[in-house]
């Protein structure tokens, strides 16, 4: 009998190798190749090669395309960050940490979808009694909803062509396995053919599916790297297990844009979408508070206003402490150096504490100006006016630089009853000059900027 061989593949690029080693060649990652199995009778994953699956090729002129072809989620936030809607014949995965909300996410879509959509909801995680019990607590009744608790790809796959569904869901994606792969399931290769057959399925049979994935510690999806680049979208849904909000970000979307966010609330009911997430991000704001301003952001086409908070205090050490929650340090520690540089404030002799409340994650230029009037004001121990809204890219050189859709944030500012607003100058020739009696501040110096605070 044929002794079976053992290959090592990496976990982040699926680079395979016949012994073991330290770092990746492929993509320079360390301790990331793990060992598997391979059959000796040559066994091979089905990626669908099947004659069924052939195709010719067409001229793309004639290729036929309709319009309006999305269908809705019942989630007009999961819309968003989707581009719409669900794209029919996509593959969607979910990401995010034990508990946060993944399956009562994709349980409350399955329920939004309508009557006219057959889904399948396939199980390799929890019964399906356990999922009755989830489905009863969230008020899902619709019919047109089917159960399957199965870990086996080959039986999945049957039920799909029997039961011919419009939207499949695969809770989770780590816990199904091929009979044609040797190696446990949640395994590289698994979760690589399983997914790669996923994929055959929602392009042969225009299905969309939805596959839920776990995450490392770090916060990556588990599995082959290659995961995400197999699927069409990938969304990950963030939030601490002790706050009542969560966020749903796209990081990869081959039919809409990656920089929309959808806010949700954790409810005893489920998930509840949040239509006003700025008055949210403001709700209980200490006013009259030294180091307490409120900066606009954009994420996506969705101007948001948030708080941020900001703790300068004299230090006893040597080296001054630089912490920051929702915003990259590297960013914090360039702004406090353009403070000392321009302004001449002596921060090298206090720790500053910066954070952006509401777990929101604050990558955003334009975000300088708020974040150095917040430092400033809490250096300076004098509160900033609570009417008083800023946005601007802040340079090296100390000037404040123009962003986009300026007149999109003013109107945000407006709309929430704020009375003045700093934006750059070179953005002020085409602002508007006056909304409901809200003052607009062009500066162009962080300098300046201070002094009219």
């Amino acid at each position: 009998m044929a002794k079976n061989k053992t290959k090592y593949v990496c976990s982040e690029c699926g680079y395979e190798s016949g012994g073991w080693l330290g770092k990746c060649p492929a993509c320079s990652s360390w301790n990331t190749l793990v060992e598997e199995v391979v059959l000796k009778d040559g066994a091979k994953a089905g990626l669908g090669t099947s004659s069924a699956y052939a195709a010719k090729a067409v001229p793309l002129n004639e290729i036929k395309t309709e319009s309006g072809i999305r269908f809705d989620t019942g989630f007009g936030e999961l819309n968003r960050v989707l581009g719409g809607g669900v794209v029919p014949g996509s593959l969607v995965l979910v990401g995010g940490d034990p508990g946060i909300g993944k399956s009562t996410l994709i349980l409350q879509m399955c329920e939004g979808l309508g009557p006219e959509r057959k889904t399948l909801y396939v199980s390799g995680e929890e019964s399906a009694t356990q999922i009755k019990m989830r489905a009863d607590r969230l008020g899902v009744k619709r019919d047109g909803i089917l159960m399957l608790a199965e870990t086996a790809f080959d039986r999945v796959e049957d039920a799909i062509s029997k039961e011919n569904p419009s939207v499949v869901v695969v809770d989770s994606i780590q816990t199904i396995y091929s009979s044609d792969i040797s190696s446990a399931p949640g395994s590289v290769s698994q979760v690589r053919d399983v997914t790669g057959n996923l994929l055959r399925i929602a392009k042969q049979k225009d299905v969309t599916i939805f596959i839920v994935g776990h995450v490392t510690k770090e916060g990556a999806i588990a599995g082959p790297r290659v995961l995400e680049h197999m699927v069409d979208t990938v969304l990950y849904f963030e939030g601490e297990r002790h706050q009542d909000y969560r966020i749903l970000r796209a990081v990869k979307n081959r039919f809409g844009s990656t920089n929309e966010i959808g806010i949700f609330e954790m409810k005893e009911e489920g998930l509840v979408e949040v239509m006003n997430p700025s008055a949210m991000m403001l709700d209980g704001r200490s006013k009259d508070q030294p180091g307490s301003v409120v900066a606009v952001s954009l994420e996506g086409t969705r101007p948001m206003l948030l708080e941020i908070q900001a703790l300068v205090s004299p230090t006893s050490f040597n080296n001054p402490r630089r912490m920051a929650t929702g915003l990259d340090f590297n960013r914090l520690t360039m702004l406090i150096a353009v403070l000392e540089k321009k302004v001449g404030m002596q921060l090298h002799t206090f720790d500053a504490y910066l954070n952006v409340v509401g777990g929101i994650r604050l990558d955003e230029p334009a975000a300088d100006l708020a974040i150095l009037a917040a430092v400033a004001s809490s250096y300076r121990n004098r509160a900033v006016d609570p009417g008083t809204v800023f946005f601007g890219e802040v340079g090296l050189t100390g000037e404040v630089r123009s962003v986009s859709q300026t007149d999109k944030r003013i109107m945000e500012a407006s709309r929430l009853g704020f009375s003045r607003c700093f934006i750059p100058a070179t953005d002020g020739k085409t602002a508007i000059r006056q909304v409901n009696g809200l003052e607009i501040v062009p500066v162009r110096t962080v300098e300046q900027a201070l002094d009219m605070i």
